[in-house]
C-alpha cells in the first residue's frame, strides 16, 4: 500500500534544506509518494529554481506572509486531509508550528520534525516557542548531526532526538573533469581556484573570506556560488580589496556539479551551520574543503583530507588554504561522503522512522 508523506518547509528557494526535501522526494521509494508543502512563495518560484519544475506536481505553496497567520493552520488541515497523508515531517520551528498543528488536526499520528541546526535556540523566546511546539505537536524529533544533538539535549532538557545524518546524492555529485567544468561556467582555467556555495549573508562569513584571499598569491582566485542581501557590500569589499580581478561572483548556479569539479579547493567559512550538505557535495566530487568548526560542520568534513579552524580569523583561513592549495592529496575525501553519508542512507533512515512512528492524535 503507497504510503503518503508531506514534507513542509518554510519556502523553497535554493538551500540546504530545500536541497534534502528534493533528495527525499526524487529518491522516493516505489512505495512512496511525496508532496512538498512551502509555507511561503507561489507556484511562480517553478520558474526561478530550475530544479523545482520535474516535481511542479508535488510541490504545493500556500503563499504565507509575514506574521502569525492561524488560518493557515486550518488550510494546511485541509490540505493534508484532501492528500490523505499518512506521514508529515516538517523541517525548523515554522513549519513545525504550522505543519505540526495542521497534522494533529487532520489525524496524521505519524509525525516527523528535523532541527538542522540549534544555534536558534540559544535566544530564550526561541527556546519557549519551541518547547510549546514540540508539546504540542509531539513529533518524532530528529536533528542531523551529533553536535545538534547534543546542544539541543542540553537548552531543551526532556527531548532525546535521533540522529539521521544528511546525505547526497553520490551518483550525480561526482568527481570530473576541471577544465571543461571552468570551460562551462566561464572561469579562468590557469589559475588555483577556491570556491564557496552558500547563500550571501553575514552568518556565512564570505567578509572573512574575502580578507583571507587577499592573503594569498595573485594566482588564487575565489569563485561564490549563491545569491542574498550581503551581495553589493561583498563586492564593495571586493573592489575596496583590489581583488576585483580574482574574485567570480556567479549568482545562483544551477550547474552545481560542474561548480565543485571546477574547485581546487572549497570553503565554508560560516559563524554557525547545522551539517552542511555544500561539504558533501564537493567531497563527493573529489574536492578537499576548509572549514569553520561550527554547528555540525566537523562531522560533514573528512578527517583525512579537510581542514577545520575556528570562525571570523582571517590569517588562520589564509594559512589553512594555502597549506590546502599546496598539499598534495594521496585519498580521495569522496571515500567519506560514501561511508553512510549519501541521499540512499538518509532516504532509509527517514522511510524506516516514518514506518516505525505513531503518536497520539
Amino acid at each position: 500500500m503507497r504510503q503518503v508523506i508531506v514534507q513542509v518547509v518554510q519556502h523553497l528557494a535554493p538551500g540546504g534544506i530545500e536541497c534534502m526535501v528534493l533528495d527525499l522526494l526524487q529518491h522516493a521509494t516505489a512505495e512512496q509518494q511525496v508532496y512538498v508543502v512551502s509555507l511561503e512563495g507561489t507556484a511562480a518560484q517553478l520558474q526561478q529554481w530550475p530544479r523545482l519544475q520535474p516535481y511542479s506536481e508535488r510541490l504545493l505553496f500556500l503563499d504565507k506572509q509575514s506574521g502569525w497567520q492561524p488560518r493557515l493552520v486550518w488550510r494546511l488541515r485541509q490540505l493534508l486531509v484532501s492528500l490523505q497523508a499518512d506521514v508529515v515531517h516538517t523541517h525548523h520551528i515554522g513549519p513545525l508550528l504550522y505543519g505540526g498543528l495542521a497534522a494533529r488536526l487532520a489525524g496524521v499520528t505519524r509525525r516527523l520534525h528535523t532541527e538542522h541546526d540549534a544555534w536558534h535556540l540559544h535566544s530564550r523566546k526561541r527556546r519557549w516557542l519551541a518547547n510549546q511546539a514540540l508539546r504540542w505537536v509531539q513529533p518524532l524529533l530528529v536533528v542531523d548531526s551529533q553536535l545538534v544533538s547534543h546542544t539541543l539535549r542540553q537548552l531543551l532538557p526532556g527531548h532525546n532526538p535521533l540522529v539521521v545524518l544528511n546525505g547526497v546524492d553520490a551518483q550525480r555529485f561526482t568527481p570530473g573533469p576541471k577544465t571543461i567544468a571552468r570551460q562551462h561556467l566561464g572561469l579562468p582555467e590557469t589559475v588555483r581556484l577556491i570556491g564557496c556555495a552558500a547563500r550571501l549573508q553575514e552568518v556565512k562569513g564570505h567578509t572573512t573570506l574575502l580578507d583571507a584571499l587577499l592573503r594569498l598569491p595573485v594566482d588564487v582566485h575565489l569563485a561564490l556560488a549563491g545569491s542574498g542581501p550581503l551581495l553589493a557590500q561583498l563586492q564593495q569589499q571586493t573592489a575596496d580589496l583590489g581583488l576585483l580581478q580574482r574574485v567570480h561572483f556567479l549568482g545562483h548556479v544551477e550547474a552545481m556539479v560542474d561548480f565543485y569539479r571546477a574547485l581546487d579547493v572549497f570553503c565554508l567559512a560560516s559563524f554557525a551551520e547545522g551539517m552542511p550538505l555544500s561539504l558533501l557535495e564537493a567531497q563527493a566530487c573529489g574536492v578537499p574543503v576548509v572549514a569553520t568548526q561550527v554547528g555540525g560542520v566537523a562531522e560533514a568534513v573528512c578527517p583525512q583530507t579537510g581542514m577545520l579552524l575556528p570562525a571570523g580569523r582571517p590569517l588562520a583561513l589564509a594559512g589553512a588554504l594555502r597549506a590546502q592549495l599546496n598539499r598534495h592529496q594521496e585519498q580521495s575525501p569522496r571515500q567519506f561522503v560514501l561511508r553512510g553519508k549519501t541521499v540512499a542512507h538518509m532516504v532509509k533512515a527517514y522511510a524506516q522512522l516514518g514506518q516505525g512512528v505513531q503518536h497520539a492524535r
